[in-house]
């Protein structure tokens, strides 16, 4: 939700293996930024990446009878991306990002199938979690989407390429949801008790420091010049030191 709401995309770099023939370490990662600030702002935007064909969705595919939901890895980066992009740091980038790396199914398809079904399955069992302790119903309208596809494979007949699921994932519908309404008017309360308790603290906080100011001898010098008060009626006014 938080992405959603301040407009952050996300984007990963891989990490142990792509494949069987190429062990990508960490310190990979590191190349994140070194490419980020040669980009431009505009450069960064995933709609711009992917309409200019430097990110490309991984799309399902048939094998051996099975359906290989390969959509669930995402977009990749594609070799305009690397002659585009990567350029900017390296003389020969398609040396070190080859054809094989970008798209591992060219190394051993028999391996890539087994590591999406993997994943899938770790999705599966990790969505249903929600289910079994209900907790999928606080999720915010995107995720509870989500959760279905990952649990059931589909939610309302519809699967993650929809494109009404995609728009759930967008901003406009997220803050027009009566989810994110429900949560606003919560925080509200949240607020309302918040300050409540500030103010009575505050006004109790007060109330110690007056009573201690007119309690001091340094009191009766302030009064001097005013009309001060009837001594016969002090002994029928209660001494606000006896209460404490």
């Amino acid at each position: 939700m938080s992405a959603i709401v301040t407009g952050y995309e996300g984007f990963t770099t891989a990490a142990g293996h792509i494949g069987p023939n190429y062990r990508v370490d960490h310190d990979n990662s590191m190349l994140a930024p070194e490419l980020w600030c040669r980009m431009r702002t505009k450069e960064r935007s995933a709609q711009f990446l992917i309409a200019n064909g430097y990110l490309e969705n991984v799309d399902d595919f048939e094998y051996e009878g099975r359906q290989i939901l390969a959509s669930r890895l995402g977009y990749r980066i594609t070799a305009a991306f690397v002659d585009h992009f990567l350029g900017r740091i390296f003389e020969m980038p398609g040396a070190v990002f080859p054809e094989d790396l970008l798209r591992p199914e060219k190394q051993d398809k028999a391996l890539f199938v087994a590591g999406i079904e993997a994943i899938v399955e770790a999705q599966r069992l990790v969505a249903l979690n929600y289910f079994e302790d209900g907790s999928v119903e606080a999720a915010c309208p995107p995720v509870k989407a989500l959760l279905h596809i990952m649990a059931y494979g589909q939610y309302e007949g519809m699967t993650a390429s929809d494109p009404k699921i995609r728009q759930l994932f967008t901003r406009k519908s997220l803050l027009a949801s009566d989810w994110y309404r429900d949560r606003l008017r919560a925080k509200q309360q949240i607020d309302i008790a918040l300050w409540t308790r500030h103010r009575k603290a505050l006004e109790s906080e007060t109330a110690k420091q007056q009573l201690a100011r007119v309690s001091s001898e340094s009191y009766l010098q302030e009064l001097v010049g005013t009309i001060g008060a009837d001594p016969s009626v002090v002994g029928r006014v209660s001494n606000p030191l006896e209460d404490l």
